[in-house]
C-alpha cells in the first residue's frame, strides 16, 4: 500500500487505486467459490473461459447501474482464482479488491503452523502477489462459524492480526451472529493489539439482536450486514434490522453486501435455486434493499454514507 498526501492507494486486482476512486461498493462478495485448487487438479468444473465471459456481462450490468467496486473476499481455501478477477476487472472496469487470508476450511497443514508464519505468507501476498501473479491483496479474510473459534481458528485469526499490523491492511471476518462470535473475534484481535478500526464483522445481518449489532460498533469495529436477501431472517426484516441501527445514529460503521457467488461449487443449491432465490444477484441492493430503506425514510445522505463514504474510510 502507499500513500501520499492527498491520497491513499490499496491493492485491486488492477494495481494501486486510489480509495477516492472506490465510489459505490458492495462490502462482501465472491465471483467464484469453490474448493482449494479445484480448477487446477479439475479443470472440467470450471471452464474458465466462459466464466469470464459470463461474469463480466453481469460486471458491466454492475458498472451501468452505478456499482463501482466490490470486495471479493475469496480465500485460497475457498477456490479464490485471482486471474479471473483480473480479467473481470479489466473488461467491465468494476474495480475488485481481492483477498488473502483463509476461510473456513482452514488448511490441515496451518494446524501446526506459528501464527507468524502463516503471516509471512498473507504479507507476501499483500507486498509481491498471489500465485506466482503482480496481482496483490488488499484485503484479509478469516473465518469462524457456529462452533466459535477453535484452536486452529485462533491460529488463523492472530495471523491475520499480525498482517494487519504489519501492512496496514484492513480484516474482514465471517462471523456466526447468531451466536454472538463476531464478540469474539474482536477480543482476539483486541489481545492482539489490531486497531479495530480496521476490522470488520461480516455476516452480521444473520441476527435481528440490534443491541449485539451495537455492541460491535461500540467496540470500534465496522458492521458488515452482508447477507441479502438472506433467508433466515428475511430480507424485509433485514431492513428493519439496518433502519434501526442507523436510527441509533450507528450510520458511520455500516456496510452492505449480499455475500452473492456468482457461480458457487460448494452450494448445495443447484444453479436454478439459487438463481430463484436472488434473482438479481448483485444488484439486489441496489435494486431492492436501498429502494425499501428509502421508503421506510433512510435519506440519500445516509444510503451515501454507507455505500461509499464508509467503505473508503474503512481503507483510509
Amino acid at each position: 500500500m502507499q500513500e501520499t498526501e492527498k491520497s491513499k492507494f490499496i491493492n485491486s486486482v488492477l494495481g494501486p487505486i486510489d480509495i477516492n476512486t472506490l465510489g459505490f461498493t458492495l462490502s462482501h462478495e465472491h465471483v467464484l467459490t469453490a474448493s482449494a485448487g479445484l480448477g487446477i487438479s479439475y479443470p472440467k468444473l470450471i471452464d474458465k473461459n466462459d466464466l469470464i465471459s459470463r461474469a463480466t456481462k453481469e460486471f458491466i450490468k454492475l458498472k451501468s447501474s452505478g456499482i463501482d467496486s466490490i470486495i471479493d473476499v475469496t480465500t485460497m481455501d475457498l477456490g479464490r482464482d485471482v486471474e479471473i478477477l483480473r480479467e473481470v476487472s479489466i473488461n467491465s472496469h468494476v474495480n475488485i479488491i481481492c483477498a488473502t487470508g483463509t476461510w473456513r476450511d482452514i488448511p490441515r497443514s496451518f494446524w501446526y503452523l506459528r501464527p507468524s508464519q502463516i503471516a509471512e505468507l498473507y504479507i507476501d501476498e499483500i507486498n509481491k502477489g498471489i500465485d506466482q501473479t503482480q496481482i496483490k491483496a488488499g484485503i484479509i479474510k478469516v473465518a469462524n462459524d457456529s462452533e466459535g473459534i477453535t484452536e486452529e481458528g485462533e491460529i488463523i485469526l492472530k495471523a491475520a492480526a499480525i498482517t494487519c499490523k504489519q501492512t496496514g491492511v484492513p480484516i474482514s471476518t465471517h462471523s456466526y451472529a447468531r451466536n454472538k462470535v463476531g464478540l469474539e473475534q474482536i477480543h482476539i484481535f483486541n489481545s492482539e493489539n489490531v486497531d479495530i478500526n480496521k476490522v470488520y464483522i461480516g455476516h452480521s445481518n444473520d441476527s435481528t439482536d440490534v443491541d449485539y449489532l451495537e455492541d460491535i460498533i461500540q467496540h470500534g469495529a465496522w458492521l458488515g450486514l452482508d447477507r441479502l436477501p438472506g433467508r433466515n431472517p428475511d430480507w424485509k426484516e433485514r431492513a428493519d434490522v439496518t433502519f434501526q441501527l442507523i436510527n441509533r445514529g450507528l450510520e458511520d460503521k455500516i456496510m452492505l453486501g449480499h455475500d452473492w457467488n456468482y457461480k458457487s461449487l460448494i452450494s448445495n443449491l443447484s444453479e436454478q435455486e439459487r438463481l430463484s432465490a436472488n434473482p438479481e444477484g448483485f444488484l439486489f441492493i441496489k435494486n431492492q434493499f436501498i429502494p425499501l430503506l428509502q421508503s421506510m425514510g433512510v435519506s440519500e445522505k445516509s444510503i451515501k454514507k454507507i455505500m461509499i463514504d464508509n467503505p473508503r474510510s474503512f481503507f483510509s
